[in-house]
């Protein structure tokens, strides 16, 4: 059995849960001489290659008191998972190729904010609510003109699209259409990663001379956009395109020997780029499902309190991805036990 890297001393499993500066230049300089010490080689001379893709780890979803905080049931939930996926990424630095982490970016103007719908009364809806297509025919919900106005868009035209959008969502069996919170907003502190992950990721990096591979996702105005792979809805009213999937990076993943997925949240962002991996993964499904390994204890579901509880939803997806033949896993597993590991 293949041994296990320590932790490094910098680590502080407890501040996970905190925002903080990393000392890039402190830690580069551990890096190496960790690299030294422990025989770790450049990620390039990697026989096996394995990626680590690591979804919407930022503030925004993992720190207690910030816009969108993934609880789980327990209260603690990204938090516990942050400080475990730490520990997996320390203690087999030398086994992962290349850490892909992807960013939830969003400006104000977008379908899924507040400010882009208003009732008959000009009044725009509070966050949360769910937004649905039959509301929107009843004339319940309508785009605001306003914001129309900036980004461009003939009202009437606006009117339709929105009514398009809510009705693709419930065709396409995606949730209904959320106002969220303002959240991971472009050069804000809740758009960037958790500080001890992003610590972990910069270490990774120097040590094994990789460039940690970011995808940016979010950005478009008129879609939501959970799964890296693709927004939720990619055409509009008239066949126009409105956004497209990323089938570059479906390549990149498929090219690596096993795919390690961990992230927030489980029940959204996590649970639809794992859908969309496996929905578009090819003809030979099941024989390149078995190359993805999802790891269970390093992300949660959405729970609000009294509202909404995505647990069940979640659990539920993740029961069909094992179904589909990929690999259910514990960061605290050794790797080499599990099931078909390369």
């Amino acid at each position: 059995m293949e041994k296990q890297l320590p932790l490094p001393s910098h680590f502080e499993p407890e501040k996970v849960g905190e925002v903080w500066r990393v000392h890039y230049q402190e830690r580069a300089s551990e890096a190496l001489s960790w690299a030294a010490q422990h025989s770790i080689v450049p990620a390039a001379s990697d026989r096996r290659r394995v990626a680590l893709l690591l979804v919407d780890i930022q503030n925004t979803f993992c720190i207690p008191g910030f816009e969108l905080y993934v609880s789980g049931r327990s209260g603690t939930g990204a938090v516990d998972d942050n400080r475990r996926l730490c520990q997996f990424l320390y203690r087999n630095l030398d086994r992962i190729t290349r850490v892909v982490p992807t960013m939830d970016t969003h400006q104000p103007m977008q379908i899924f904010h507040a400010i882009f719908l208003v009732d008959e009364r000009g009044k725009h809806p509070e966050p949360f609510s769910l937004i649905t297509a039959d509301e929107v025919e009843r004339g319940r919900w309508k785009p605001d003109p306003r914001v129309l106005a900036h980004l461009g868009i003939d009202p009437a035209h606006g009117e339709r699209y929105l009514l398009h959008y809510a009705a693709e969502l419930r065709r396409s069996g995606k949730y209904d259409l959320t106002t969220w919170p303002y959240h991971a907003m472009l050069g804000g502190i809740g758009h960037a990663l958790v500080s001890a992950v992003e610590e972990a990721i910069f270490f990774h990096s120097m040590a094994r001379y990789t460039q940690p591979d970011f995808k940016i996702k979010g950005r478009n105005s008129l879609t939501e956009h959970y799964s890296v792979l693709g927004p939720e809805v990619t055409a509009g009213p008239g066949g126009e395109t409105v956004a497209q999937k990323d089938s570059k990076l479906l390549q990149e993943l498929l090219g690596f020997d096993a795919v390690i997925i961990a992230g927030q949240a489980k029940s959204h962002c996590v649970a639809w780029t794992i859908a969309d991996l496996l929905k578009d993964i090819g003809p030979d499904r099941r024989a390149l499902a078995k190359k993805i390994y999802l790891l269970e204890d390093c992300t949660s579901p959405v729970v609000i309190p009294g509202v909404i509880d995505y647990t069940d939803t979640a659990d539920k997806a993740f029961r069909r991805f094992a179904d589909a033949g990929m690999h259910l896993v514990r960061s605290t597993d050794p790797m080499e036990s599990w099931p078909g590991f390369p």
